[in-house]
């Protein structure tokens, strides 16, 4: 046993200490704080990372520790055996293939505390027990998301690669956490620490259930990656109600066995009860006797302040932490109450909560406040206080905790200023500035005698500035035009820089809107005067949109959009000019915001239609007869209820623009790839039909690309080297380092590539014979031009050659007349489409063409 510990002398560090683990020896001490530390550290940073996760996280983070604690309510209970087992581990173990190891260990720490506070009386274990639970699994949930995202890489991520990755994660995740646990033990008993393998042994049952609770955990992860979220809400009731159904019936056995016993041996039972309630008696004396000693020990050595008070807040005790805090000795706190150490403009706020406690209900308040520090300055506390009783005593205490949280409230402060203010120049930022604006915004609704004025500024060559003179000379020219621009405001003007190279200038009480355009001419001008950027003179120009109160906001976002919509219309006027908002901009933003909220219903409403239009071999392109049909290009037509069809060129742009555009692709591929495989099925000489769909660039840079061109084939049975996707030049090109890997997993996959609209953007031949392209298709504006411009013919000369020359399939596009068809045909073109070979067709109309005609030209 370690050596007893003179708890009245040594510093604050070991009363602590002492008063906390007086039974620990210096190496469980030294173990625990490490273990705490460590532990707290990886939560906080796990705390912070939730921070910036979407709500659904924190959610499905608390339906997950929910599920967890719940079912360690109902443990199962091994018959013939002292082992249970709960399924808690399965939810922690999902949380952590779902979302990943940061979320995995605030649950884990979670559940692990909440059963330390329900199985431990002792802060040491409530403590440490998470924190070790927390670093285990963060640590081991760490090492298999990094196994996972190389299996996924190789493409070895199977069902059964996962689940043997899962299984090994929870043998060292329990192996770390019963090592961590179990030593910690043994330091505090003074015994070796490389004596653990016993121990460990010992809990391999334990061992065994985590492994197959991670099994099923994978279960329900592959079943949701497969069949989604649905399954999850059948699977996990079902799981629950057998666990539960297994607790109630091995306790019914437990007990008919125990009374089955008891009837057998009733003088037995009898004596043994009496002899455990005696032991109970005499436990509940020593617990009371060391729970009031643990009490006095943590009231007079506690590191926060302490104090014992009357309703009224007349102070009968304090601790010297609460003495130190505010400057003054024990002995003059307790002739005064509490409220006089408190400032003036704080005093109501704690009177209002004293009062409060002869009110029923009442359990306790905490709150915020400034003190009054003997040497005159302030401290500010926080305050805990709830009802303390006292054997024997006649009436009610309070019981009050305050802790010192003035470094707390100056950094806070600082991150104050910090939220609402640019850094760089030092100018409100966007968050500030709609505050700002949302003022104003709401007093025009009660009061339209004070009109005002937005202006929205954009430099028209910030991004040149910093591409060629660096990022340092750019943010150089922003600290300087933010001077100048508040040089030239008045007064009660607000600007802000909303980010990058973009401000925004609030006028506030203009007499009409000639003051607001009087200061954009004057900001123009300051702004067109040099910059002195070392020993670089500078030229800037700036786009001014401006909008007016009299529009009738009720937002500061719509004012925002408004002058935004001003600055552009500005731009494309010839920049280095202001222009302003009205009403045909007005409308063109409306009518946009329609079609886009209209297209966001589309596809649960049936409106999108796919239309199909026949791609035919024109010469003896892959042994392919001239005249034969390889395939469909697949598109995508809205059968608006007002507007009647629209084409992709009306919409398409308003689903990039809203972040629709990844369910509009979905919503084509699977349509098509499902119509194609029919009509393949149908009849066995369209067996090899192929399928063209084009992807977007907001496609080409989903990272689940991969993932949902293999969710379409895999539900319509396509085959992968029947589908064909088709990305434009300029998408391909601008997106070509982002774009390679992508492009290489769906060429493994067995899709075809193509580059539509060949020719009219700017591809490196370099890149284009290393992509994994399979064929080019030349762009309809050339084709057009065949019989009239020879430098088009020639392009398109150039472009079949290319294609032979790279072993590419060329495909011409927008073929209209007989004599297109001829000339391409000549040139070695091997496919085309077009008007003039057939138009394009809904799903019903080619069908019965398909059986009219299987498939040849009209």
């Amino acid at each position: 046993m370690p050596p007893p510990v003179d708890k009245g002398q040594g510093t604050g560090w070991s009363r602590l200490n002492a008063a906390l683990m007086p039974d620990y020896t210096p190496q469980a001490i030294t173990f625990w704080w490490l273990m705490v530390g460590l532990g707290g550290g990886v939560l906080s940073a796990c705390a912070v990372w939730l921070l910036q996760q979407p709500w659904t996280v924190a959610l499905q983070m608390a339906v997950g520790l929910a599920l967890a604690v719940g079912s360690g309510l109902f443990p199962v209970r091994v018959p013939g055996t002292k082992h249970s087992f709960a399924v808690g581990e399965v939810f922690i173990f999902l949380v952590l293939l779902m979302i990943g190891p940061a979320a995995a260990a605030l649950v884990a720490a979670g559940e692990t505390g909440l059963g330390a506070f329900r199985t431990s009386r002792r802060w040491t274990s409530r403590l440490v027990t998470p924190a070790i639970s927390g670093l285990s699994i963060w640590s081991s949930g760490s090492l298999l998301q990094w196994t996972l995202v190389r299996l996924e890489a190789a493409g070895g991520a199977s069902a059964a690669a996962v689940a043997a990755a899962m299984m090994a994660f929870a043998a060292l995740y329990f192996v770390v956490n019963a090592v961590l646990l179990a030593g910690l033990q043994r330091l505090k008993r003074g015994e070796p620490w490389f004596r653990l393998v016993a121990p460990v042994v010992a809990l391999r049952w334990v061992g065994m259930a985590y492994a197959g609770s991670a099994a099923l955990a994978t279960l329900l992860y592959v079943t949701y990656r497969q069949q989604g979220s649905g399954v999850l809400w059948v699977m996990v009731p079902l799981l629950a109600m057998l666990l539960v159904t297994l607790h109630f019936y091995f306790r019914q056995q437990e007990v008919h066995e125990a009374l089955r016993d008891a009837s057998s041996s009733a003088a037995a039972r009898e004596a043994v009860l009496m002899l455990r309630e005696t032991e109970a008696t005499e436990r509940h004396l020593k617990a009371l006797q060391a729970s009031e000693y643990r009490f006095h020990s943590a009231f007079t050595h506690a590191s926060i302040g302490m104090a014992l008070l009357d309703l009224d807040g007349s102070l009968l005790q304090v601790n010297a932490a609460l003495a130190r805090l505010l400057g003054r000795s024990a002995a003059e706190l307790q002739r005064c109450r509490v409220q006089d150490c408190v400032l003036a403009d704080d005093r109501a706020a704690l009177e209002g909560q004293l009062a409060a406690t002869r009110h029923a209900g009442f359990e306790g308040f905490a709150l915020e406040l400034r003190c009054q520090h003997l040497d005159g300055g302030t401290v500010w506390m926080a305050l805990h206080c709830g009802f303390f009783t006292e054997p024997g005593a006649d009436t009610a205490r309070l019981i009050l905790q305050a802790q010192d949280v003035s470094a707390r409230r100056r950094a806070e402060a600082g991150l104050q200023h910090m939220a609402f203010h640019d850094s760089l120049t030092g100018l409100p930022n966007r968050r500030r500035f709609v505050e700002c604006l949302a003022g104003v915004v709401a007093r025009q609704q009660t009061d339209g005698s004070r009109p005002w004025a937005v202006m929205f500024l954009d430099f028209d060559r910030f991004k040149i500035v910093n591409d060629s003179l660096g990022h340092t000379v750019g943010d150089a020219l922003l600290q300087q035009v933010a001077r100048r621009v508040q040089e030239r405001l008045r007064p009660g003007d607000t600007v802000a820089r909303l980010g990058g190279d973009e401000f925004a200038i609030l006028v506030d009480h203009i007499e009409g809107e000639r003051d607001a355009l009087v200061l954009a001419d004057r900001l123009l001008d300051a702004l067109k005067q040099p910059f002195m950027l070392g020993d670089v003179e500078l030229i800037a120009s700036a786009s001014i949109g401006i909008t007016f109160s009299t529009q009738g906001y009720t937002t500061a976002e719509a004012v925002l959009r408004d002058a935004d919509i001003a600055m552009y219309k500005a731009k494309a006027a010839g920049k280095a000019r202001y222009a302003v908002f009205d009403a045909s901009l007005h409308a063109a933003v409306t009518e946009r915001l329609r079609l886009e909220g209209d297209l966001r219903h589309a596809i649960e409403r049936g409106e999108l239609r796919v239309e199909y239009q026949p791609v035919f071999a024109l010469g003896a392109a892959d042994a392919i007869a001239p005249g034969t049909l390889s395939g469909f290009e697949a598109l995508v037509r809205w059968q608006h209820p007002q507007d009647g069809r629209l084409l992709p060129a009306a919409f398409l742009h308003l689903a990039e623009d809203s972040g629709l555009m990844l369910g509009l692709s979905d919503f084509v591929l699977q349509q098509a790839c499902q119509q194609v495989r029919q009509w393949q099925l149908a009849d066995a000489a369209h067996a090899g039909l192929g399928l063209a769909v084009n992807i977007s660039a907001h496609d080409l840079g989903s990272p689940a690309l991969v993932a949902r061109v293999s969710r379409a084939l895999s539900l319509s049975g396509l085959q992968p080297q029947h589908l064909t996707l088709e990305l434009t030049e300029n998408i391909l090109m601008s997106h070509i380092e982002a774009a390679l890997g992508a492009l290489t997993a769906l060429r493994q996959l067995g899709v075809k590539l193509a580059v539509d609209d060949f020719g009219t953007g700017y591809s490196s031949l370099a890149h284009l014979s290393q992509l994994p392209i399979d064929s080019l298709k030349i762009d309809r504006s050339f084709v057009s031009q065949l019989q009239r411009n020879p430098a088009d013919a020639a392009v398109v000369s150039a472009i079949i050659q290319l294609g032979g020359t790279l072993h590419k399939t060329v495909v011409a596009e927008g073929i209209e007349t007989a004599a297109q068809m001829d000339q391409l045909r000549q040139l070695g073109c091997g496919f085309g489409q077009g008007f003039h070979l057939a138009t394009p067709l809904s799903a019903a109309q080619a069908s019965a063409w398909l059986h009219d005609t299987g498939g040849a030209r009209h």
